[in-house]
């Protein structure tokens, strides 16, 4: 089989690197993306897990978009006596505080979409995707400095047992994690990968680990049972598409909630361009943080939280819309441990993926090298409050695996981590792509700004007259010294069918890398 060209784009150049070796062997861009997703639990593990969950927006040529919901699912019953706590993360500037323990793990669903989206898509035999995976755990690989620093965020949680603590501990440093440079391995993950990729899922769902999942949490505070395992199924959905001019914009659905924001933003700017400003100029500023202000308003006002399905209908119906495209055109003109991977190929195929574990429930899993997810103790996704959940229901989410696909034969594969934060992300790299006619790699790394709960945050970069103003119109505001990771990781991929030009771009606010394959190389 000969060489496939395409391009990945990752929070990890290991990551990068393992889908861009599935182009190497001849693989597809869905041979890529898996491969890549298998690599990122070991190359990212705060951020990426066999424990957690996520989303994968595929485009097969001359097929409709499809999104595979492997995001996870609450159990199927509640226990009153559930090892459940705070602990808290040290973000530097501020502290915030997660809820880890047995009693925070919801029913995974990565290993499941890895090998549903396999069956459905991929090219390439399963030991193959899966041997950078092993491959990297097995010999190891160097911390990079954005790991490391995550490390430190999560280091109360990464430390709460001794096995977590033995495998992420510093070689230098006793009282520390892993610090940049430092060598991590994960010998139990390697076994595991190698034992998923010759038995398959039902190893995990129906197998040795559901038994040992069940078994960990009925004895120590969880809820899971073998049922909740066998019982969970990847969910097919049809993306939500919105049409702008020639471009067609396809993300995540509900009953997960960003891509309807990313959409419903981008409605509003269909009528409310920036095609006659300048980027980064008072009105673009001032315009674009009404939009995401309007946006967060729209989300409470259709009752987003408790119903996704008939928000999504109300607040892309064309009157409601109207009421909030008024408010921009007649005014004076004046959270979380997540990663994304982006891949396309020569064939026309296109992957868009975003995973997260939380931030982990702070207890590595018998000897599988798994940390499980802690996304019961998450709080963007228990808007009722804690342990309020219902039972045996999907999960929703702010992560926004995207597609953009264009008329003239140019095709953008992107999304972000940065949990409430990717919609915001995403709608930025957009609307400098559609509107701003900028190259990816600008795109990516123009500044950006946030907007929620009244305080607008923006990275440097915006005009000295749009910060002066900010005064009149978003008084609350900060201004931060250099670009960060708060403001997403937006990993993006472009191809243009008719002159088989690829591009990449990992943002490095999140310590991304983008790997182009060509027959040049």
């Amino acid at each position: 089989m000969g060489k496939t060209t395409g391009a990945i784009a990752a929070g990890h150049t290991e990551t990068a690197r393992a889908g861009a070796r599935m182009f190497e062997e001849g693989g597809n861009a869905f041979d890529a993306i898996l491969a890549a997703a298998c690599a990122s639990c070991v190359s990212e593990p705060v951020l990426s897990s066999l424990g957690g969950g996520g989303f994968l927006l595929a485009h097969q040529a001359d097929h409709d978009p499809v999104l595979y919901d492997f995001f996870t699912q609450t159990p199927k019953q509640r226990r009153t006596d559930s090892q459940f706590y705070p602990i808290t993360a040290d973000f530097g500037t501020v502290t915030q505080d997660f809820h880890i323990g047995r009693g925070s793990i919801a029913t995974p669903g990565v290993i499941k979409g890895v090998f549903e989206a396999y069956a459905d898509l991929a090219s390439l035999p399963m030991d193959v995707i899966m041997a950078p995976a092993i491959e990297l755990a097995r010999d190891g690989l160097r911390v990079n400095a954005m790991q490391a620093s995550l490390f430190d965020i999560v280091e109360a949680i990464y430390t709460a047992s001794p096995e977590s603590r033995r495998l992420y501990q510093s070689q230098r440093f006793s009282d520390k994690l892993l610090r940049d440079g430092e060598w991590q391995t994960n010998t139990d993950m390697a076994q595991t990968f190698q034992a998923l990729a010759a038995e398959g899922s039902d190893l995990f769902y129906k197998g040795e680990i559901a038994d040992l999942i069940a078994t960990d949490c009925l004895e120590k505070g969880g809820h899971l049972t073998t049922n909740d395992l066998a019982s969970y199924r990847v969910e097919k959905r049809k993306p939500l598409r919105v049409d702008y001019g020639r471009s067609h914009f396809y993300t995540n659905p509900a009953p997960s909630t960003g891509g309807l924001l990313i959409a419903f933003a981008l409605e509003l700017i269909k009528q409310a361009g920036f095609r006659n400003l300048a980027f980064g100029s008072k009105d673009h500023v001032e315009r674009l943080s009404q939009i995401m202000a309007l946006t967060n308003m729209a989300r409470i006002d259709a009752a987003l939280i408790d119903g996704a399905e008939q928000a999504q209908l109300k607040m892309l119906d064309q009157t409601y819309l109207q009421t909030y495209r008024a408010q921009i055109m007649n005014r004076p003109k004046a959270l979380r441990g997540t990663t994304h991977i982006s891949a396309i190929d020569n064939n026309g195929n296109a992957a868009s993926m975003t995973l997260s574990n939380g931030e982990g429930c702070g207890f590595i899993l018998g000897k599988t090298g798994i940390m499980l997810n802690n996304m019961l103790g998450e709080e963007d996704i228990n808007p009722h409050g804690f342990n309020q959940w219902p039972e045996d229901t999907r999960m929703c989410s702010m992560m926004s695996p995207t597609l953009l696909l264009r008329d003239d034969g140019i095709n953008v594969a992107l999304g972000s981590g940065g949990s409430n934060r990717i919609r915001t992300a995403v709608l930025q790299v957009l609307v400098n792509l559609l509107e701003f006619d900028m190259n990816l790699e600008q795109a990516v790394n123009a500044p950006r700004m946030h907007y929620e709960r009244g305080l607008l945050n923006l990275e440097p970069g915006f005009s000295a007259d749009a910060l002066r103003a900010l005064k009149d119109h978003v008084p609350d505001h900060k201004i931060w010294d250099k670009q960060n990771l708060f403001f997403g990781g937006v990993h993006s991929v472009r191809s243009n069918i008719h002159t088989g030009r690829f591009d990449g771009v990992g943002d490095q606010r999140r310590g991304g890398a983008a790997i182009i394959v060509d027959e040049s190389l």
